[in-house]
């Protein structure tokens, strides 16, 4: 059966159900996804025959990269070590994926809402950041950050609050000139294990993600926005410390704020030289547009409701007028 919802403010209509993602009435359908099969188009020789646009630094057991990327004329290919596959035509309005029988749907929807949608917004004009979105009040913050930063564990945090969860890993910038939105991702935060115990006492307290992984989600439908919202600030996660002054905010300039939204764009290997151009020119206008703070986080997992009050009262200190909104959550 057609399986219609909404990833990332696109309508999408599936012929399978994509596990995160609840379904829900659509105004027109933007994507197409059909899980078991690629394209017709694609022959067994172009896979065969086309060296990778991409491969990752990271490997398997065996020493093969996790990821290769495939450009073709009109296709492009995702291609995993486990024999997972994504192909996205060129105007990102279909995609087609298929797995092997050791892997279950779950996992190709881990790789689905991550990667292969983020690619599908560039393809769309729609440059992300690798970060997660919290709402406060009618605006959203990003958490900015490197893979291992915190991104995930501290919108948990906030989550945890009863703060609203806009975004987590794919942070959208809707570029409407003098402000930028971020649209609604799918109402659910992936986590190690190691941060449901320092949220919640025992990683058993939340459901695995996938059979294959030890990964967990914290499942945000009740309280999942539906529209998108304007970006007012940015925090990017810094190293932890041990220092008792941790955690704390300082101010990015613009110069070092432009680089930390450089480095975490999303799926900034896999862009040509026109897509980088305007990431650039668009990144710029951000950094000069949204205020950029930096966060230096505690080492101590126990202090990281310390971490969610110290960017609360700091982005009241930003918009006074939600002020009183904020310290509802506190």
């Amino acid at each position: 059966m057609p399986y219609p919802c909404s990833i990332y403010g696109i309508g999408v209509l599936a012929n399978r159900e994509i596990p995160g993602v609840p379904t829900s009435t659509i105004n027109s359908v933007g994507l197409q996804i059909t899980f078991g099969s690629l394209p017709q188009a694609i022959n067994k020789k172009d896979f065969a025959d086309t060296k990778p646009f991409f491969a990752s630094d990271y490997t398997d057991d065996s020493g093969q990269p996790l990821l290769r990327f495939f450009a073709y004329p009109n296709y492009y290919r995702f291609s995993y070590s486990d024999q997972t596959e994504f192909v996205i035509n060129g105007e990102g309005t279909e995609v087609w994926g298929r797995w092997p029988e050791s892997l279950t749907l779950e996992d190709a929807a881990t790789y689905l809402l991550g990667p292969v949608m983020g690619f599908v917004l560039l393809l769309r004009g729609v440059v992300c950041l690798h970060a997660s979105a919290i709402v406060v009040g009618n605006q959203a913050i990003a958490l900015l950050g490197t893979a291992g930063s915190g991104k995930s564990t501290t919108a948990a945090a906030f989550a945890n609050r009863g703060y609203s969860i806009l975004a987590e890993d794919i942070v959208t910038l809707d570029d409407r000139g003098d402000h930028f939105m971020v649209r609604p991702a799918y109402p659910c935060i992936r986590l190690w294990p190691a941060s449901v115990v320092a949220l919640f006492g025992t990683d058993d307290c939340l459901p695995k993600l996938t059979p294959n992984w030890n990964k967990r989600y914290l499942d945000l439908t009740q309280n999942f926005p539906r529209e998108s919202l304007s970006l007012s600030a940015i925090y990017y996660l810094d190293t932890r410390r041990d220092e008792p002054e941790a955690p704390y905010v300082n101010a990015l300039d613009k110069a070092g704020g432009l680089m930390s939204l450089i480095t975490n764009t999303y799926a900034t290997k896999l862009m040509n030289k026109d897509m980088r151009a305007r990431e650039f020119e668009l990144l710029t206008r951000v950094s000069h547009q949204v205020p950029l703070r930096r966060v230096t986080p505690h080492a101590d997992p126990a202090r990281i409701p310390e971490l969610c009050n110290c960017i609360i009262e700091d982005f009241a200190l930003l918009n006074p007028s939600h002020h009183e909104d904020t310290a509802l959550h506190v």
